[in-house]
């Protein structure tokens, strides 16, 4: 189990050794020598550290993908845990709503973020520090304490239905927790209001530093300011607009925390998630880490692919 541990530290080990006899070939004075040694010296706890801490568990993580079990009880399946996946109609099941809560929040996401900070650009707006706060704050809060509020709101008999009965929106309360698509939005709803604001920021940060020169270049020539937004902004938020879209794409692929808390993977696991799947797998079921494993790099494989079409498609022609 130690193997790729102590083959990462032996070959530190030897790029070591390599390097003192390389100083001493080139006959370089005293403290050059010193100087290469102490810098392997100063390097050699942190690479330890994360070897320890990071590479050693992502290659263990793969070498116990490949067995079938719990705890020391492991039995060598090669590449069984792949096949297992494919007629696991569960698996299925939560890739599946990992990849509906993806096509349709991170879009909605994307767009809304983008739009409220071109809207809390404007010089003209009064009260913006309070209205970014506002919608920054959500990101600030604790994920189970919002989840759990969430909950409440969208219970048969919370606010939210209330809130609509009382409007005359609709005559019956929604099953928000019982009804499969009402479940599916209700994440939707309560992810999207969390993490709203966090890509906001970025958008924002990155509209202060256009040259404004540019803006006023195009006042001149009569551009109207939804062209200036689609053709001079758009552009040149580019780079943002792709590191945010990677990070919530990752994000979403790890969804946890609002369905454990809000859905339980409910109803009849319509809800239920990838990362939720292997929480499942590992502590809840008949635990297998073997096949939780495996579960948990099919999120790397996703997200290493997603990531590499997006910035595949947002490269400069």
């Amino acid at each position: 189990m130690w193997g790729p541990f102590l083959l990462f530290i032996g070959v530190i080990m030897s790029e070591l050794v390599k390097t003192i006899k390389s100083s001493s070939k080139n006959n370089k004075n005293s403290f050059q020598r010193f100087y290469d040694i102490n810098g392997w010296g100063f390097v050699l706890p942190a690479v330890i550290l994360v070897s320890l801490f990071m590479i050693y568990p992502i290659v263990n993580s793969l070498w116990m993908a490949m067995h079938s079990g719990r705890g020391v009880i492991m039995e060598f399946v090669g590449f069984g845990n792949v096949t297992r996946l494919f007629n696991d109609p569960v698996f299925l099941k939560a890739l599946s709503n990992t990849f509906i809560f993806l096509i349709i929040q991170v879009p909605i996401m994307i767009l809304l973020s983008l739009a409220l900070s071109s809207c809390l650009n404007s010089p003209n707006l009064k009260f913006r520090s309070l209205f970014r706060l506002a919608i920054f704050l959500p990101c600030v809060t604790s994920l189970v304490a919002y989840s759990i509020l969430f909950k409440s709101m969208f219970a048969y008999e919370g606010i939210v239905n209330s809130f609509l009965m009382w409007t005359g929106i609709v005559n019956d309360p929604i099953p928000w927790m019982a009804d499969p698509f009402w479940a599916k939005v209700t994440i939707i709803i309560a992810i999207t209001w969390r993490w709203t604001g966090y890509n906001m920021i970025f958008f924002l940060s990155a509209m202060q530093n256009i040259d404004k020169s540019i803006y006023e270049a195009a006042r001149i020539e009569g551009v109207s300011p939804i062209k200036q937004f689609f053709f001079i902004t758009v552009p040149l938020l580019k780079p943002v607009i792709l590191f945010t879209t990677v990070m919530s794409t990752i994000g979403t692929l790890q969804l946890f925390d609002e369905v454990v808390n809000i859905t339980a993977g409910g109803p009849a696991n319509e809800t239920l998630t990838l990362s939720m799947y292997i929480y499942d797998l590992s502590f809840k079921f008949v635990p297998n880490f073997g096949y939780a494993a495996t579960v948990s790099y099919v999120i790397v494989f996703f997200a290493a692919i997603l990531a590499m079409l997006q910035f595949r498609i947002a490269r400069d022609k």
